[in-house]
């Protein structure tokens, strides 16, 4: 399978999560604050490289993979490289500098749920929405418990993992996984020609 066909099923995947993401913040009334970005800020984030290939390939094809490549190896903190806070005194304050690409696990939490020791659902939310929309996260608790359907973390990384196996079961430190995303791509094209009609389409 070719990277472009990678990141068309990559990028799919992610469609029909925002669908289902999208009907179960309309059902739950869950939102996140804007501007927030605490979890963005958590060090220790873990990813897999294959949710941000559309990332690195965008990167690609703007000229940029090998200048952000070098930035990334000089990066010596563990918070996400590509996190920006708007203050350096609220850093719980900033956004992603590139929404649009980011990975599967920045999509998934606050609107999906993992497996407990029971086998119960449970939904992986913040401390801010469990505390501030107590009443709205307690009611979607309860309806997922009662079989609401929501988005599950296992399934959609097994869903990941069916596209490449090789870069979807890897999980690293969310910069690690940035770095092998962008090798990949320029190891794939090191000795191909430009995708045909991609040239700085983005």
């Amino acid at each position: 399978m070719t990277i472009e066909e990678k990141v068309g099923q990559v990028e799919a995947l992610f469609d029909r999560l925002e669908i289902e993401i999208t009907a179960f913040k309309s059902d739950t009334h869950l939102f996140c604050n804007a501007g927030c970005g605490k979890c963005c800020s958590t060090p220790n984030i873990d990813a897999s490289p294959l949710e941000f290939l559309p990332w690195a390939f965008h990167l690609f094809l703007n000229g940029k993979a090998e200048e952000t490549l070098a930035l990334l190896s000089q990066v010596t903190t563990k918070n996400c490289f590509l996190y920006r806070p708007l203050s350096v005194l609220e850093r719980h304050n900033g956004s992603c500098s590139n929404y649009r690409y980011r990975g599967l696990i920045c999509r998934l939490f606050g609107y999906a749920a993992n497996t407990d020791k029971y086998g119960k659902l449970r939904l992986a939310t913040c401390k801010i929405i469990k505390e501030q929309q107590q009443e709205n996260f307690n009611t979607a608790e309860e309806a997922i418990i009662k079989g609401k359907y929501v988005p599950v973390f296992t399934d959609y990384y097994m869903q990941l993992a069916q596209i490449d196996l090789r870069m979807g079961v890897i999980i690293l430190p969310i910069n690690e996984a940035l770095k092998i995303a962008i090798e990949e791509v320029l190891h794939y094209y090191a000795y191909r020609p430009f995708p045909d009609g991609l040239g700085n389409i983005a």
